[in-house]
């Protein structure tokens, strides 16, 4: 057989695989944002103990935001007064799982491995923000018992607000990074037959994990796209527990992540948050090798016989969503969204560090708190965003996006 066939059957395979799951996942996370009150969160994160920490990662756990996505969200807490222990749990809990990463993973390598996944996350988030927490040495804050609970801003039917947010906020955020994920599982699944790297010292014990570990810190690895490929590199017979280093260390950390919670946090919780991702990731794995390492070898290497309809149905209504979110990404019609001029009562600014619809949904809603200001229209690809209002001060909006973790370029308009 061709490689090309089997490379096209490969690709059906892995597309088949992923589809259900992905989007039940994102269904769930959907609802959950649109559900979910806010202020009801931050008002519960503001002291530096560890319940704050625990209650943190129970909240960023089936969140289903990507590193870069969590990095302004977790200033945002910061700033509505959340302690540095909060904000570090919810920074390395967070991007390393979701309600849709978990989905996903149970399809590719059995309900064993995503639900010590989820354990992991938990665990690495708690004992990293109880350890910012004693790093700190923070006073403790009072809780604000006062704020009202309110939902995330929805007009009209919260259902379609959902899916919306499901589909251009999440999807949207992640749908290359997904496509580089399936291809590249493709290409894994057809290069390397079932066992081919079993045996193989350099993938095996402490060795394979540090290698592993030196690679995805520093790159950025989509939560969820990254689970097919460690599915293929478990089928061809790498450790299960170096595969979980993988899923664990390269979505919490990137070379981004890094700089910007340096910036927010400093060098010593810098230490913090990269030592815990790190020693963390590599315990957990040995640990996963030692107690349930047989488990995910085994279902990653499953191969499935007849498919179901609703498994077709699922791939088909994937591929459809994400050509359609290609086609809308490069169509031309983004930029038009954005006027070459400010309109009368307007400013431009060009905001930098904006890398994904997460980012822009932060930009939007810090600069829509800022008195005066009537509405925010931001164009990802450019960087520019557009504030029209009444007497609008550059000053304050400034402060808005900075705020939001971002910053703002000096030759935007005064």
């Amino acid at each position: 057989m061709a490689f090309t066939e089997r490379y096209l059957q490969a690709l059906w395979a892995v597309m088949l695989d992923l589809s259900p799951a992905l989007l039940l996942g994102l269904l769930l996370a959907g609802l959950l944002r649109v559900f979910f009150p806010d202020r009801l969160v931050r008002s519960r994160l503001s002291r530096p103990t560890l319940g704050s920490s625990i209650r943190a990662a129970l909240i960023g756990v089936p969140m289903p935001l990507c590193s870069c996505g969590v990095v302004p969200t977790a200033i945002g807490l910061r700033n509505q007064g959340a302690s540095k222990g909060a904000t570090m749990s919810f920074l390395i809990s967070t991007p390393q799982t979701g309600v849709d990463s978990v989905l996903v993973s149970a399809a590719f390598l059995g309900w064993p491995f995503a639900l010590f996944k989820v354990i992991a996350a938990f665990v690495t988030g708690v004992f990293g923000g109880w350890l910012a927490d004693r790093v700190a040495a923070r006073d403790a804050a009072e809780d604000d018992e006062g704020e009202q609970s309110q939902l995330w801003g929805v007009d009209g039917n919260r259902w379609k607000a959902a899916l919306r947010y499901a589909v251009f906020d999440i999807l949207g955020a992640i749908d290359l990074w997904l496509i580089v994920g399936i291809l590249l599982a493709a290409v894994i699944t057809t290069l390397l037959p079932g066992d081919s790297l079993h045996g193989v010292t350099w993938t095996q014990g402490i060795g394979g994990m540090l290698l592993v570990l030196a690679i995805s810190v520093p790159l950025y690895v989509c939560t969820t796209a990254s689970v097919p490929i460690a599915a293929s590199l478990i089928a061809a017979g790498m450790p299960a527990g170096t595969a979980l280093v993988f899923l664990m260390a390269g979505p919490a950390t990137n070379i981004a992540t890094i700089g910007i919670v340096y910036r927010t946090l400093g060098a010593r919780l810098l230490g913090v948050y990269l030592g815990t991702v790190i020693i963390g990731s590599v315990a957990l794995g040995m640990g996963f090798d030692f107690v349930l390492g047989g488990a995910a070898e085994a279902t990653a290497a499953h191969v499935h016989g007849a498919r179901a309809w609703w498994e077709i149905a699922s791939a088909t209504v994937l591929i459809g969503l994400l050509v359609y979110l290609l086609v809308r990404r490069w169509s031309g019609t983004r930029p038009a969204a954005v006027d070459a001029e400010p309109p009368t009562g307007g400013l431009t600014l060009q905001v930098d560090g904006m890398t994904c619809a997460h980012c822009v949904a932060s930009v939007k809603a810090a600069l829509e708190e800022v008195d005066q200001v009537e509405q925010v229209v931001v164009d990802l690809g450019s960087g520019i965003v557009q504030v029209r209002g009444g007497k609008l001060r550059r000053n304050l909006l400034d402060a808005a996006v900075t705020r939001a973790g971002f910053t703002v370029a000096d030759d935007a308009s005064p």
